[in-house]
């Protein structure tokens, strides 16, 4: 088992006593034990440092039962060198539960505890485009399907098996969920079955896979628990799910991860990987140097240079905007350029004018600061602002992109528009903007992984793809972080 150590101290003061059970022992010890698994679904080290869904759920339930018992809390995570090691760990009690995007099954349940609810997720029969698409199971008859051993696929596949006994499938008890992914994209199997929102990270690398068929329409993924004297701690984190679904947390965490995948464009991103490869290398070291100055990742300006150009310096809109960051006029008379269609000048303008876009929106938190300035890039500061106001008037929360990104569209809707400052604006361009931004982010992340660092900024930009390989392959280094909670 590697064991990727993140200790997360909660400083309070005063003691309490606590329930019996798996949660006294924490209260007792100060220490949380969470078993994971590394994947860009649940937990990895990317080049900010630690992230994922799972990574940031914990996080907060640390945060919680340390603000609630009112003591410090300790959270190490280990990472299980296989899916399989899993439910026997929570059931040898070797860890107090296990964090790792599990799927709620009547056969899980027989051997462990599961908290609530707080994703539901689809199971895809995955195959690669230009193979044979299975119209149905007996047509997987002869077929190589492989999937993750002890995962809750070879569950379905055993139950589907009942009413067709000649169907086989092998479970691979050595790779990841990404390497079968992998496997069928080079044709080294025939098919897999993945969750789908693990198919749809993984899609943006590996276009050529698709749906074949879904298997499953809908599993709940939760924490599981250990079988006997889980309780408490399963009732605390019944508690801070209910806490952070009613705040809107963790709609915005899902959204973080999961928020610009949901639509896919086959075409585009074969487009974007032949362009990464043919036009990119010439201006690398350009948004690097902008990336020096600014604080921003180099990757996230190279993404918006793409979606604005697609890299090329001498791109010319109908409304005359021009060059590789798209610039108008206005804009490059204020960053003071000369030439827009100079490379040498427009990236390193348009990094300083995206800086000073976030800079004017300090009072929101990241990374939800960093997807607001990309609208801001596309559409304008004041209309973001105004977007913010309708949701204001809608009675949301108008810090989160989940609901400002609901509310741009409507600003193109009298009863809306005439209500803010700034009037009309085709509010549905940002929203597409920065879901295509942060596809192109995660893709250069992947593509183009730089050295990771051992501590993230408080202020990192956004949740960095992983580099799988080193995922998969390297230990993950002690990182230490201290809260003080509220």
């Amino acid at each position: 088992m590697k064991k990727a150590t993140i200790i997360i101290f909660a400083l309070v003061l005063g003691t309490c006593s606590g329930p019996p059970g798996t949660l006294e022992e924490i209260l007792s010890s100060g220490q949380i034990r969470v078993l994971t698994r590394v994947s860009p679904t649940t937990f990895y080290r990317g080049a900010d440092g630690y992230e994922g869904p799972e990574y940031l759920l914990v996080d907060g339930f640390a945060r919680f039962l340390s603000d609630k018992y009112d003591r410090p809390i300790e959270v190490q995570f280990e990472s299980a060198e296989r899916f399989a090691d899993i439910l026997p760990t929570v059931e040898a009690r070797q860890t107090h539960f296990a964090a790792a995007g599990l799927t709620i099954t009547p056969e899980r349940l027989d051997r462990v505890s599961f908290g609530p609810s707080y994703q539901e997720v689809k199971q895809h029969l995955v195959y690669r485009i230009n193979s044979t698409k299975p119209q149905n199971i007996a047509a997987l008859h002869g077929k190589r399907l492989e999937v993750v051993a002890g995962s809750s696929y070879a569950e379905t596949l055993a139950n589907i098996q009942a009413d067709h006994p000649d169907f086989t499938w092998a479970e691979n008890p050595n790779l990841e969920i990404n390497e079968l992914l992998a496997a069928v994209a080079a044709r080294q199997i025939d098919y897999t079955v993945a969750d789908s929102t693990s198919f749809d990270v993984h899609r943006n690398y590996m276009p050529e896979l698709a749906i074949a068929m879904n298997l499953k329409e809908s599993d709940q993924l939760a924490w599981a628990f250990r079988k006997n004297n889980s309780d408490a701690i399963r009732a605390d984190a019944e508690e801070y799910f209910a806490t952070i679904r009613a705040s809107g947390k963790l709609e915005q965490i899902l959204d973080r991860y999961y928020g610009h995948t949901d639509k896919f464009d086959y075409v585009g991103t074969r487009i974007f990987l032949r362009h990464h490869d043919r036009r990119l290398q010439p201006y690398k070291n350009l948004f690097r140097e902008a990336s020096h100055h600014t604080g921003a990742d180099w990757r996230l300006l190279a993404a918006i240079g793409y979606q604005e150009s697609h890299w090329d310096p001498t791109a010319v809109s109908p409304t005359g905007v021009r060059g590789l960051m798209m610039l108008t006029s206005t804009t490059a008379n204020y960053m003071g350029v000369s030439d827009r269609e100079d490379p040498h000048e427009a990236i390193p303008a348009g990094a300083r004018y995206f800086a000073q876009l976030r800079k004017r929106l300090a009072d929101i938190p990241e990374p939800d600061r960093t997807w607001f300035a990309l609208a801001a890039y596309n559409v304008g500061y004041g209309h973001v602002r105004d977007a913010q106001r309708i949701v204001r008037m809608q009675g949301g929360t108008p810090n989160h992109w989940v609901s400002v990104r609901d509310a741009l569209p409507l600003l193109s809707q009298h009863k809306w528009y005439s209500q803010v400052p700034n009037g009309y604006a085709r509010g549905w361009e940002p929203v597409q903007y920065v879901k295509n931004v942060r596809t192109y982010f995660e893709i250069l992340n992947w593509l183009d992984p730089d050295e990771i660092t051992d501590y993230p900024p408080d202020d990192a930009l956004s949740p960095p793809a992983p580099d799988l390989q080193i995922a998969a392959n390297e230990a993950q280094p002690a990182l230490i972080k201290r809260y003080l909670p509220n």
